[in-house]
């Protein structure tokens, strides 16, 4: 790392958060691609199928952040991030040719290399700034993330364009060239204008540079990361579909608010560095958890329609029944008020509700001429509750969600390289490798969830179960780095807790 930052150093961030956005708009392709060509039936693809097409480029983003962020040490950022720019290019081309499920997912696979330019810039980034500096420094190229929003925002208005808003469906295969096309340009500029740097350890054998995995804090990290980058990666994609499924919105405008979730994430990455400088990554991490669980608990209740059994109506005393009408019954000399059913019941769904609405009427169940006893049921009730899950409250929690997940992206790589400052590209690839298994498994995860439970929500409550193991954890092995330095002070805490319990 340098002692100081230099305008040399600005530049390189400069560049490299730029070829961070090109390659995460790249990577995130297929959440709006995909979606598009499954809506529109030029392929036969079900929410599995979609899960796994959306998950394989993250995968290969993935597996291989890690031996990128070695060469990226052994070789420095300028010639790892540049030829990745060119090869990528290549699959994304080859895209625009793809017929089938097969096809479709091998160059995925191939252009979904863009998602290792994470731990190149990561390691390529932290050897040009100060220790103080890095968090600031990292969270800004962090931000490069709010390439998947420029993908999300645009790319459904390009399919629209390209394709004569759906009279043309073929004329997708173009939108594949203009990013191979973008990849290209981005890898020339940045051979051209960036400079090349290595750590102090790029002396060190491959070996030697994997040592750091032994440490568990490495993995705990790495789960961190599965949740705020992984999560973020995966629900940038599954998003679109979940708007277009669940809010019955056009794809344009469904890609609006998966944007709408996905920038604020990635340009409040930064701030999330500026904090983490500032307070320290462990204390931001504490409210980034918490209040993942917390949002995440308050999205599980899906939007729904329910008819229950309500307040019926019992005989007084036994007869025979003389009138029955939608308001009334008669028994005997005895009548029964009943309340009526709403001819039209109220159209919710125009309206903006935040809490559940609820409805409640009575059907007779019995005939004239009937004979009935005392206590038995003449008219049952009927319960209908609605909660409309508002768009737009909904919309809010999610972005709320995504700039708290993008502040915790920051925190975890602030606390990298205190604990690991010269083996930043190792450790960071690994915790990349992690979180970007996150935005792998979870669209797949997500697909077989909605398959078997048949409620969107489901994602929701598997964030909540994430995010509350998450802050467990890391709430028990802070406590217990606790004891070990202050262990008078841990016990003096413990007898004061003691006590107000009894």
């Amino acid at each position: 790392m340098e002692p100081i930052a230099t305008a040399k150093s600005h530049k390189i961030l400069f560049l490299n958060t730029l070829a961070f956005t090109v390659c995460f708009a790249a990577w995130m392709f297929n959440g709006v691609l995909v979606t598009f060509l499954a809506d529109n039936r030029v392929f036969d693809w079900g929410p599995v199928e979609i899960g796994w097409l959306m998950g394989i480029p993250v995968l290969t983003g993935s597996v291989f952040r890690l031996p990128a962020g070695m060469l990226t040490d052994k070789f420095g950022g300028k010639p790892v991030y540049g030829t990745l720019l060119l090869i990528c290019a290549i699959p994304m081309f080859l895209l625009s040719k793809a017929d089938s499920f097969l096809t479709f997912a091998l160059c995925s696979f191939g252009f979904g290399l863009a998602g290792v330019s994470f731990s190149i810039g990561i390691a390529f980034t932290s050897v040009w700034y100060p220790r103080h500096r890095q968090g600031t420094a990292l969270g800004i190229f962090g931000a490069g993330n709010a390439g998947a929003a420029l993908t999300t925002l645009f790319a459904p208005t390009m399919l629209n364009r390209l394709t004569d808003h759906g009279a043309n469906l073929e004329g997708w295969r173009q939108l594949p060239v203009l990013y191979a096309g973008m990849l290209v340009a981005m890898g020339v500029i940045f051979f051209l204008f960036s400079e090349n740097k290595k750590p102090k350890t790029h002396g060190k054998s491959f070996g030697e540079m994997l040592k750091p995995l032994g440490s568990m804090r490495v993995w705990r990290f790495g789960l961190y990361y599965f949740l705020v980058f992984g999560c973020f990666v995966a629900f940038s994609q599954w998003l679109v579909p979940y708007f277009v499924n669940v809010y019955y919105l056009p794809l344009v405008t469904a890609g609006i608010f998966a944007a709408a979730f996905s920038l604020p994430s990635g340009v409040i990455r930064a701030l999330g560095g500026w904090m983490s400088d500032k307070f320290g990554g462990r204390r931001i991490m504490y409210w980034v958890l918490g209040a993942s669980t917390l949002i995440s608990f308050l999205l599980i209740m899906p939007k729904m329609e329910i008819y229950s059994p309500g307040r019926g109506v019992m005989a007084m005393r036994s007869g025979t029944v003389t009138e029955v009408t939608a308001t009334l019954i008669k028994v005997g000399e005895q009548s029964y008020s009943l309340k009526k059913k709403p001819e039209l019941l109220k159209n919710y769904e125009e309206e903006t509700l935040v809490l559940p609405s609820k409805r409640t009427w009575q059907e007779p169940v019995v005939e004239i001429g009937q004979e009935v006893k005392k206590k038995e049921l003449i008219a049952k009730g009927v319960t209908r509750i609605f909660f409309q899950a508002n768009v737009w409250i909904f919309a809010v929690f999610v972005i709320l969600l995504g700039s708290v997940w993008g502040i915790g992206k920051a925190a975890v790589y602030k606390l990298i390289p205190d604990y690991f400052p010269e083996e930043v590209g190792v450790v960071g690839g690994m915790v990349g490798v992690l979180g970007g298994l996150g935005g792998f498994f979870c669209p797949i995860i997500f697909g077989y969830l909605l398959e078997g439970t048949g409620l969107w929500t489901s994602a929701w409550m598997f964030m909540f179960a994430l995010s509350l193991v998450c802050l467990i954890w890391m709430h028990l092995v802070i406590n217990r780095m606790m004891e070990k330095k202050h262990p008078r002070e841990m016990r003096k805490i413990e007898e004061i807790n003691t006590a107000v319990i009894e």
